[in-house]
């Protein structure tokens, strides 16, 4: 059910991101999908979000403000 595995069936832009004090494998997994994604000659962006946690990178999202909130909000062509 990994996305990894699943790539050609991507057919919209993706941000992958994560936080900088998340864990290196997390941070790992994440930087190889983006890699794997551009690869496949995808759209992708790589976010690195300084100082921020897995949980603070969810809630960055309801924030226009935030990483995630900034990057959904670029796809949206509303930035």
């Amino acid at each position: 059910m990994s996305p990894q595995r699943h790539l050609k069936f991507l057919n919209a832009p993706i941000v992958v991101s994560f936080g900088s004090n998340e864990t290196p494998e997390f941070q790992r997994q994440n930087r190889d999908f983006a890699a794997a994604v551009k690869a496949m000659g995808k759209p992708v962006q790589l976010i690195e979000a300084e100082n921020y946690d897995h949980f603070e990178m969810a809630e960055s999202l309801g924030n226009p403000y935030g990483p995630n909130g900034r990057a959904a909000l670029a796809l949206m062509k509303l930035s």
